[in-house]
């Protein structure tokens, strides 16, 4: 014990007694920056050195990085020891054993495994066979179905037995996903196939029904297992982990390390249940709570407190710090989505001033990756280099590239590549060899592949689908000559198919696809109703489609071969979870985004998305700003949210002061969710509903004219020259407050002449 000393030198107390309790059921909650990694491998390397054999140890994780880290850590206390401890994911450690055992519930040994591509084409096949609607049985949302079953331990006969899983299909029209999961079945088991559920599936049949004993093999080899993000299992997951450690006679020797308060991934089959109940199947429990947060400023932990105190259902436990107080958090309140992601840009310029950060120590959150859009352009303004961290970049999605290539074909059609793109997109049974013909043509009479559309006669089984497919883009140009930027996108988004198809697409991948084209076409929204002129004016100053394409092509052209790693990391909340930055930035938040309106009628899945603001805040080790906007466009209109209920929650001791826009609103200022002192005095109410504002028209204002706009508030037209641009100076701005405006697209109300 005394080589042990050193190790246990290194821990807190409550860190140490966790370290050194091998024996028995042990559950460790780790509360945020509180040391949970350094706690499980030297938990490990502490057994070790005790005397258990290396590979005795089952140590289970959910990332093959967080697996690696751990063995190299410990392998830097005990030695190449470490690399005989069975540790790695879920998927691979069952995957190792399956290799050796897959022979005796009817695999071979060496059975392969398919990835989603290999999984959807099964099923795009077997819904051909049975001649069934490709459309309505889309194989990514039957693919989704399948693998829920399995993540619940629902076979296909337990499926045709539950009537709720069955009504659900009828009322979706698709009564026939139960005869595709039978035959899926059978047909990866004639390939000898397994899909990545099925690694999960198969281990448990392995084990349930218990062939040869082989249950009690594994039982006996290994001794000690633990689990680390144990919020994060499924019940798949957790009923293998029981069968492997509660037995006859057990000595019940598991570890699992988690927080409740971090149990964000329902929506992959997460249940918080196994971490809330797990005291239930092993009442000689030992728990441990890592309360000490190493990680946040008093001010960031104090406020992560009070937060996640709202939810009712968790484990008890106060996140403490010795870390100096710190900043207070500010909360960045802004007009519109615009004005906040340009406040959250001049608020980095500020903080990286002032504080001397990088670009690496700042991060902007989101809760949905279409809410990037507005912070990249905004960044690419200011030149400050950033990355798109688990995603891409807006305007690298798929969707969203698909959306742009009709676009850019609709105002030009000698662009090839767009046409290639979305010439079967959505399908419409023009094939690559078709689309090779046409390039062949186009290049042996020098014209784009849409002159060969146009004037050569086509000698394709496709011809009447090109025929169709050129009448459509027609169709677009001819809506573009006569309507504005998002007028036409709308069109094309409806009547191209792509809301159809997305639409069909019910699966979480396909609900943040709509979520990015609605984003899209929310930007396009916004360019057609800013009125106001950009400084310079050599720049195009309509609104058609063309103008659009132009201004966000030249702010889309990023370098490709950037390497600048000093960059402001743009992410989702999820993809937030286990990294830590100096200057955090929680945006979007308002009632109905984040929390999201999905969570709005469910007190569980809203306790969810607290728990999810609880992992954002924090990500923040000095600095913390949550920003809102009074209004943005979602869906093609302007929609006035409330801030969040989560602000609210933070107490005015934690606030530091609203950073609020110079401009006044003119709007009556939504409704505020209780008590909302701490955001500061609440904005002037100058007595306009955007409801009831009526503009005028616009070629009647004169030089000398009262104004109203609905952004600027009241003004007064001190010209307008011979391009019909005003001259107006506007009396509620406190700064910049004359503005040079396009009457032609202006929405002013004449007051008084």
């Amino acid at each position: 014990m005394q080589k042990l000393a050193p190790y246990l030198d290194e821990l807190n107390p409550i860190q140490r007694q966790a370290v050194a309790c091998i024996e028995g059921p042990c559950m460790v909650i780790a509360g945020p920056g509180s040391g949970k990694t350094r706690v499980l491998t030297y938990r490990i390397a502490h057994m070790i050195l005790s005397g258990i054999q290396p590979g005795q140890i089952m140590a289970l994780t959910f990332t093959n990085k967080a697996a690696r880290e751990m063995k190299d850590r410990i392998e830097s206390k005990v030695g190449t020891q470490a690399q005989r401890v069975w540790a790695g994911t879920f998927h691979s450690i069952f995957a190792r054993i399956l290799r050796v055992e897959a022979h005796r519930i009817g695999y071979p040994n060496d059975f392969t495994i398919y990835d989603t591509d290999d999984t959807k084409s099964v099923i795009s096949e077997i819904i051909t066979q049975l001649n069934l609607d490709k459309k309505l049985y889309a194989p990514g949302i039957v693919r989704s179905r399948i693998s829920s079953a399995k993540s619940n331990l629902i076979t296909p006969k337990a499926y045709v037995a539950n009537e709720e899983l069955m009504a659900y299909d009828r009322m979706n029209r698709r009564p026939m996903i139960h005869v595709i999961y039978q035959k899926y079945v059978a047909k990866l088991m004639r390939s000898g196939a397994m899909d990545f559920d099925d690694l999960l599936l198969q281990m448990f049949r392995l084990l349930y029904q218990n062939p040869d004993n082989i249950r009690e093999k594994y039982q006996r080899q290994f001794r000690y297992l633990l689990v680390d993000e144990f919020q994060d299992t499924n019940t798949l997951q957790y009923e293998i982990i029981k069968l492997l450690v509660m037995y006859q006679n057990s000595p019940n020797n598991i570890c699992v390390v988690g927080d409740d308060a971090q149990s964000i991934y329902s929506f992959r089959g997460a249940t918080i249940e196994n971490i809330l109940q797990f005291e239930n199947d092993f009442p000689e429990l030992q728990t441990f709570k890592l309360e000490q947060n190493y990680r946040s400023t008093q001010h960031i932990v104090e406020a992560a407190n009070e937060v996640i105190n709202h939810n009712k259902r968790q484990i008890q436990k106060k996140i403490w710090t010795d870390r100096p107080e710190g900043s207070k958090i500010k909360i960045n309140k802004s007009m519109t989505e615009t004005e906040e992601g340009k406040r959250v840009a001049d608020t980095i310029i500020e903080q990286k001033n002032r504080y001397n950060l990088s670009n690496k120590d700042i991060a902007i959150l989101y809760r949905t990756n279409g809410q990037s859009r507005v912070f990249e352009e905004q960044l690419r303004r200011y030149n400050i280099h950033y990355r798109i961290y688990g995603g891409f970049s807006f305007y690298s999605r798929k969707e969203v590239k698909d959306m742009m290539a009709y676009m850019r074909l609709t105002i030009n059609d000698k662009d090839d590549e767009a046409l290639k793109r979305i010439i079967n997109y959505p399908r419409r049974a023009i094939g690559d060899t078709t689309v090779q013909q046409l390039s062949r043509l186009a290049d042996d009479n020098n014209m784009s592949i849409w002159e060969v559309l146009t004037r050569i006669d086509i000698n394709s089984r496709a011809r009447k689908n090109i025929a169709d497919f050129v009448e459509l883009i027609k169709a677009f140009k001819s809506k573009a000559a006569h309507s504005n930027a998002y007028e036409t996108a709308a069109y094309i988004y409806r009547n191209s198919g792509i809301e159809k198809l997305l639409k069909e697409d019910q699966t979480i991948e396909g609900k943040e696809r709509i979520e990015n084209i609605i984003s899209l076409l929310d930007g396009i929204q916004e360019f057609v109703q800013d009125d106001e002129l950009e400084h310079d004016e050599e720049l195009p100053t309509d609104k058609s489609l063309t103008t659009y394409i132009q201004t966000v092509s030249l702010m889309t052209d990023a370098d490709e071969k950037e390497t600048n790693p000093d960059h402001v990391t743009l992410m989702s909340v999820h993809a937030a979870k286990g990294l830590e930055f100096k200057s955090v930035f929680v945006v979007g938040l308002e009632e109905n985004i984040f929390p999201s309106y999905l969570a709005m009628t469910d007190n569980n899945e809203i306790d969810e998305e607290r728990r999810l603001f609880y992992v954002a805040i924090t990500r923040a080790e000095e600095h913390l700003c949550l920003s809102y906007a009074n209004s943005r466009y979602q869906y093609g209109q302007v929609r006035y949210n409330d801030p969040s209920r989560f602000i609210e929650e933070i107490s005015d001791k934690n606030i530091d002061s609203i950073i609020s826009i110079t401009q006044k609103p003119v709007f009556t200022e939504p409704k505020i969710l209780g008590n909302f002192k701490k955001l500061g005095t609440p904005t002037p109410k100058l007595g306009i509903d955007p409801s009831q504002f009526v503009a005028s028209d616009p070629t009647g204002i004169r030089p000398g004219m009262e104004v109203i706009h609905l952004k600027f508030g009241h003004g007064k037209v001190v010209d307008v020259d011979e391009r019909l641009v005003a001259t107006i100076v506007f009396n509620d701005l406190t700064e910049d407050k004359e503005k040079r405006i396009m009457l032609k697209f202006a929405k002013l109300q004449i007051v008084s002449e």
